[in-house]
């Protein structure tokens, strides 16, 4: 057996509040280690600035290592954990920027991190393409990291699959009217290529964006190990038939209006802050992959359309 224990956060990040997102990272980090022994903590894409930045990601993009990382790999020491998390990454050259995912290691040490590939909409104006699928040998195995979009690709999970992956850290922001591609494309991914998916979604809304939330751990079967639900709002109460006041003929009482706006003004549910917590068992992936034997069976040499522009 290699049991281990991941945890995945969903945060909602103040817009352009790095300093003020760290220290809220700090405390997520204290309070998951300090309940539990954990193995990996992992939070959303872009979570110590927030998404949508525009030209200010020129601002608040950091190099790897800087500032951030450091504050994060301290709290790595701290705690004897992996931390995996999604910032705006700067080149040398200033104006070569990255959305990126960072991994820290137990030791306080940048493991190392991966340049957002498959970039979508206003990302585009903002970022470079990353061009490398690395991944990281860990204490506990091999680890791929993925950021927001490239989980739409199903080429992207098995690359890092290919090259050893047993477990992938995802890191997005995925929208709130789009939470049923995340649920598919997360189990998706798992069943595909017979492995573990830790995946974080952030919180919370920017300036025109909302976010969904639902962050899971998925097993190579497509088993759900944990699961951040967001909360149902209560169906709203049938209206108590409108009742005629003898001194003002068919008007309504104003208590009777004050109900009605109340409840046009009602909010439905929001996804809540907090974090999930599961033990997994990294030999479920071999053991999956020799029963299913779906990556053995693989015939690479007929999927030369693969690699083909559309």
């Amino acid at each position: 057996m290699r049991e281990i224990t991941v945890a995945t956060v969903q945060m909602k990040p103040a817009l352009g509040e790095i300093e003020d997102n760290l220290v809220k990272m700090s405390e997520f980090v204290s309070k998951i280690a300090s309940q539990q022994k954990v193995d990996l903590i992992v939070f959303p894409e872009l979570i110590t600035s927030g998404y949508e930045l525009g030209v200010r990601f020129t601002e608040l993009a950091q190099r790897i290592p800087g500032p951030s990382v450091n504050v994060l790999a301290q709290r790595a020491a701290e705690f004897g954990v992996y931390i995996a998390f999604g910032m705006a990454a700067k080149e040398r050259v200033e104006s070569v920027l990255y959305n990126s995912a960072v991994l820290v290691g137990p030791d306080g040490e940048l493991v190392g991190n991966y340049n957002k590939i498959h970039l979508r909409g206003e990302e585009r104006m903002a970022f470079r393409e990353g061009f490398r699928l690395p991944v990281f040998e860990t204490e506990f195995g091999v680890l791929g990291l993925m950021l927001g979009w490239d989980l739409a690709f199903p080429e992207v999970a098995r690359s890092l699959t290919l090259e050893g992956a047993e477990l992938l850290a995802v890191m997005a922001n995925w929208e709130a009217d789009q939470m049923e591609e995340w649920r598919t494309f997360v189990r998706a991914r798992s069943y595909e290529n017979g492995l573990f998916v830790a995946a974080a979604n952030r919180a919370g809304e920017d300036v025109t964006l909302s976010f969904g939330g639902e962050s899971m751990v998925v097993g190579p079967g497509g088993k759900t190990y944990a699961y951040l639900e967001t909360p149902t709002p209560e169906p709203e109460k049938p209206a108590e038939p409108e009742k005629k006041d003898e001194a003002a003929g068919d008007e309504k009482t104003p208590e009777k209006k004050a109900e009605k706006k109340s409840a046009a003004e009602a909010k439905p549910g929001e996804p809540p802050e907090g974090f999930v917590v599961a033990r997994i068992d990294l030999e479920d992936v071999r053991r999956h992959r020799e029963e299913r034997q779906t990556i053995q069976a693989r015939q690479p040499s007929v999927y030369r359309a693969l690699v083909r522009r559309y």
